[in-house]
């Protein structure tokens, strides 16, 4: 089969599409033809050696496709089940392998590339605003990177809980995207001073919550828009690491709270698992949700995927096709 491989970590120009072993199930594993894979900050971090990883490796995290052969033990499928995961490795090839256990069966009229391009950031999006901070409402919510994959979906599921929501983007074609998506206010960073913006449009009291998945650039004045005890939910670092930080700081601007979650510590059981998949697998299927492809990119031309998202100018989802 075909797939990625790196290795030697560093830019776009390592991901090497390659003739790699056709893996085989273990016990509690399915074998899985991919169909549609998801392209994630993440896989960046892996690339680059930021989160190290043993070389070689194929990456990704994240798709969707059909069950062709299961291991002893991996009981809730079976072959030709259309599957999805988020956090099996290897997933940039034309087959994987991982724990059954790790993979939700796609309900029926939910195609690959949309079911891929709901699982990691979804899930996301679904603990950060149910379980993170638990929106309820009327409280006020930050969004960062609002027209981004994550961002869509995370203004969408915040205003079902009937927050009041503040999105920042880098353009206004991306703000028309954030307000179509429920945003209540959309300041661009790249014209106006976000922190101040987001001051004067809460009468200067603050948000209950800051969404922060771009990092450094953001982290001190994201702070810095909070209330009293308001929660700091620095959840990606699209911009780089944020420097270490002094607790005191927290003090002296409000006893915040600062949490750096990842998704596998929110779908840490199988139920958990589902619970989550299953509402916003239901909800795209109602409609209450929509996911924004941005772009689909053959396996081949992986470097070109990773280039477009560290440009920082998509949109929605970019997803690999095998």
């Amino acid at each position: 089969m075909k797939g990625i491989r790196v290795h030697a970590t560093g830019g776009p120009e390592v991901l090497r599409y390659e003739d790699l072993p056709e893996p085989q199930p273990g016990p509690g594993e399915a074998l899985v033809r991919v169909e549609a894979i998801g392209v994630n900050f993440i896989d960046v971090y892996h690339r680059t050696g930021l989160y190290a990883r043993p070389l070689p490796f194929t990456p990704g995290l994240e798709g969707a496709g059909t069950v062709v052969r299961i291991g002893s033990g991996a009981a809730d499928l079976a072959p030709g089940d259309r599957v999805a995961w988020a956090g099996v490795s290897g997933s940039y090839a034309g087959q994987v392998v991982g724990q059954a256990a790790r993979m939700v069966k796609v309900p029926d009229g939910l195609d690959a590339p949309r079911a891929a391009a709901a699982m990691l950031q979804g899930i996301t999006a679904h603990y950060l605003v149910h379980s993170t901070y638990p929106l309820r409402p009327g409280e006020w919510a930050l969004v960062h990177a609002a027209a981004g994959g994550v961002g869509l979906l995370l203004v969408q599921m915040a205003k079902r809980l009937g927050a009041s929501v503040i999105g920042t983007t880098s353009t206004e074609a991306k703000a028309r995207l954030a307000r179509e998506a429920g945003a209540d206010h959309v300041i661009l960073y790249t014209e106006q001073d976000f922190e101040a913006e987001t001051r004067r449009l809460t009468g200067g009291r603050g948000v209950a919550v800051v969404y922060d998945s771009v990092g450094r650039t953001t982290f001190e004045k994201s702070l810095n828009c909070l209330v009293p005890r308001g929660y700091m939910v620095l959840f990606g670092q699209a911009s780089g690491p944020v420097p270490p930080v002094d607790p005191q700081v927290l003090n002296t601007k409000g006893s915040l709270f600062l949490t750096r979650p990842t998704s596998a510590h929110y779908t840490a059981t199988r139920d958990e698992l589902l619970h989550r998949t299953s509402d916003v697998f239901r909800w795209i299927q109602s409609g209450e949700l929509k996911v924004r492809i941005d772009h689909q990119v053959p396996l081949a031309q992986a470097a070109e995927a990773h280039r477009m998202l560290e440009s920082r100018q998509t949109t929605g989802k970019v997803l690999l096709m095998p």
